[in-house]
């Protein structure tokens, strides 16, 4: 029987792109859900996330139990779980953007704006950018697809799992216990994304 890998719909994701990454990459099991039921019988959940920090973590508040139903099988639970672009940033204990907002608070730290230390660099950082990894681990080197404005400054250096260079370091994943969060997009960086997901989707932790 295949595993089921709940796709969380809030309405602020690239679904259908992450859903057909996702398959692409072997996952036979994907659903893509709003039911906190579904959630909590999952057996790895991905959070996307297009937009802005406040917008996003709002609409996910707004489903009723959604976030409980992640907290548990997640955090108590300890299935794996991968979140994308500013589903990643979600896992900050707050965001500064457009006043301070809190996360989820999975990864303590927080989502500030980038401040590039050349004024040539254009913000947002969109496009291809090298990933360098801190560790062996779920994260390879390589270059995958990035557009973001802001980015998340951890608490402790340990949960950076790989970094980017836009103007200056930039943290391009994080992880902890069986959460990974990735800054850039796997689903538009064609084969370099697919073997993330690949591997997040063999994933025992």
């Amino acid at each position: 029987m295949a595993e089921v890998t709940a796709l969380i719909d809030y309405g602020a994701g690239n679904l259908r792109s992450v859903a057909n990454a996702l398959r692409a990459a072997g996952g036979e099991g994907v659903v893509i859900t709003a039911d906190p039921d579904v959630v909590r019988g999952a057996d790895r959940i991905v959070l996307p996330g297009v937009g802005a920090f406040r917008a996003c973590i709002g609409a996910l508040r707004g489903v009723p139990g959604l976030v409980e139903a992640m907290t548990e099988r997640v955090q108590v639970g300890g299935v794996p779980f991968l979140g994308i672009c500013v589903g990643m940033q979600l896992l900050a204990t707050r965001g500064i953007e457009f006043g301070v907002t809190a996360g989820l608070d999975w990864i303590g730290g927080e989502v500030r704006p980038i401040v590039a230390s050349d004024p040539a660099i254009k913000v947002p950082h969109m496009g291809w950018n090298d990933v360098v990894p801190r560790v062996d681990g779920l994260i390879a080197p390589g270059e995958a697809y990035f557009l973001h404005s802001y980015h998340f400054v951890p608490d402790h250096a340990d949960h950076v799992a790989a970094s980017s260079d836009h103007g200056g370091a930039l943290v391009a994943a994080v992880a902890r216990d069986t959460v990974l969060g990735v800054q850039f997009h796997p689903e538009k960086s064609q084969a370099y994304g697919l073997s993330l997901l690949a591997r997040f989707l063999a994933w025992k932790p």
